[in-house]
């Protein structure tokens, strides 16, 4: 566990040690678009990363030390999913084109996650949503931390396995039928019938660790990597400790999250990515950080 001074919080982490793993969909049942290919071999340093995405409990210690606004609180709206909204109706001033269960909120932010009638201290355990990459940024020079590269999170998604669809094994359902994350069930984006017991983000530690100890590297919340994003990035990526590309359309983002579904969003395997714009932020994504 990395220690800090008394007003940061402590990021419960594990060491990683360096290795060479096989990165990308060897299944070949991946979005195009995304790049998940070709498979390649990768080597990576050693480095520490969070079991855990960063909470509403830990955020809330970095801007109350700092008094840090986050790019949603500055701009005034952000993205929550339409069976979450906590907000009268007049604070709806429109819906994501192409994507209506997504609703532009006014007052939503790390605070209101899913709306001005909510609040973070409701769910202080829960991963914090509507952070930008820059909001991560500014988290991440407080506490002396980083955001993983998109190999890295990779490397440390698979938790020792090779060549596996999820960070747990091949088969989504666990032997007895259980729920191994936190995606959905039923049909989207209207009806989730919660059979593994959340409509949105659940607590970290909810669902079983990945053999390196890492809860909720598929579903719950998408995470943010430092890396920019490139779908072709693969075909000439580094072999070793690959930063990303120097341009992108956006920044990678890993792990899917509780909207996921295999009818909209198959993202939840462990080589699945994509990617948003850097002030971006929605109620479905979070971070986990990487120690210096």
């Amino acid at each position: 566990m990395t220690t800090g001074d008394a007003t940061r919080p402590l990021h419960d982490d594990v060491l990683l040690p360096a290795a060479t793993f096989e990165m990308g969909d060897a299944f070949g049942e991946g979005y195009p678009v995304n790049g998940e290919t070709p498979v390649h071999p990768v080597t990576v340093n050693a480095f520490r990363i969070d079991t855990t995405a960063v909470t509403n409990r830990m955020f809330n210690a970095f801007v109350t030390a700092t008094g840090y606004r986050t790019e949603a609180e500055l701009y005034g709206t952000s993205a929550v999913f339409h069976l979450l909204l906590e907000a009268p109706a007049k604070d709806v001033v429109g819906e994501a084109d192409g994507a209506p269960w997504w609703l532009n909120v006014r007052g939503a932010d790390w605070r209101h996650p899913q709306g001005m009638d909510s609040d973070w201290s409701a769910i202080p355990d829960h991963p914090v949503v509507q952070v930008s990459h820059n909001d991560v940024h500014a988290y991440c020079a407080w506490a002396g931390r980083r955001l993983p590269t998109e190999a890295e999170w990779e490397y440390a998604a698979r938790g020792g396995l090779a060549s596996k669809r999820y960070a747990w094994g091949d088969e989504l359902l666990g032997p007895q039928g259980e729920h191994l994350c936190n995606i959905w069930q039923g049909e989207f984006p209207q009806f989730n019938s919660e059979d593994d017991g959340f409509l949105g983000t659940a607590p970290v530690r909810s669902f079983p660790p990945n053999g390196f100890g890492l809860y909720e590297v598929a579903g719950n919340v998408w995470e943010w990597c430092s890396d920019w994003y490139l779908p072709r990035y693969y075909r000439n990526s580094p072999a070793e400790n690959p930063q990303g590309p120097t341009i992108g359309a956006g920044r990678v983002m890993r792990g899917g999250s509780y909207l996921c579904h295999e009818s909209y969003c198959n993202r939840y395997r462990v080589a699945a990515r994509t990617s948003n714009t850097p002030e971006s932020s929605s109620g479905n994504t979070g971070f986990r950080t990487v120690g210096l």
